[in-house]
């Protein structure tokens, strides 16, 4: 299971890498467009993404009060970027550090709304790699529709690809 999980990890901070290089040449125009989608624009989205790797990331080290992150950020877009990319190489860290009875045991936290919830590990750390791979598939959508048309593949099998 640990292999498996370091491997999503892995493509995780490839995907993201790829999506927020191509993010980082967008014009703030695009960036900022409101549009219908979960979140109303690119930044957003992004941020979003960020702000639960990051939540995730506390509530697995066990923090007791973890914070939304991206709750008065007045960084830049491209500060927001880059502090999504060290929070997947963090969740990776996190992974590598783990054996498989650390992975199987039930992690106890309180979602957004104070509910509280008991999840093995290793299905909090695959709903955070597909909660990013849904995300990104927005922003694919989002920077089309913003005009962009540099857009990178981010499939499984194109990482596989590359790392096997």
């Amino acid at each position: 299971m640990k292999e498996l999980l370091i491997q999503y990890a892995a493509y995780n901070i490839w995907a993201n890498n790829r999506m927020v290089e191509a993010m980082r040449a967008l014009p703030d125009s695009a960036v900022n467009q409101e549009m219908d989608s979960s979140f109303k624009t690119i930044k957003d989205t992004a941020c979003h993404v960020w702000g639960a790797e990051d939540m995730w990331l506390q509530r697995l080290s066990l923090s007791e009060n973890p914070v939304w992150v991206v709750k008065g950020f007045e960084g830049s877009f491209g500060e927001a970027l880059t502090n999504w990319q060290a929070a997947s190489k963090d969740i990776m860290g996190f992974v590598a550090r783990q054996d498989e009875a650390s992975l199987s045991a039930g992690l106890h936290y309180s979602d957004l709304k104070g509910n509280r919830h008991t999840t093995p590990v290793y299905m909090v750390l695959q709903h955070v790699f597909n909660h990013a791979t849904y995300h990104r598939g927005q922003l694919v959508t989002m920077m089309r529709t913003a005009g962009a048309t540099q857009i990178p593949g981010t499939d499984f099998i194109l990482f596989a690809r590359e790392n096997s």
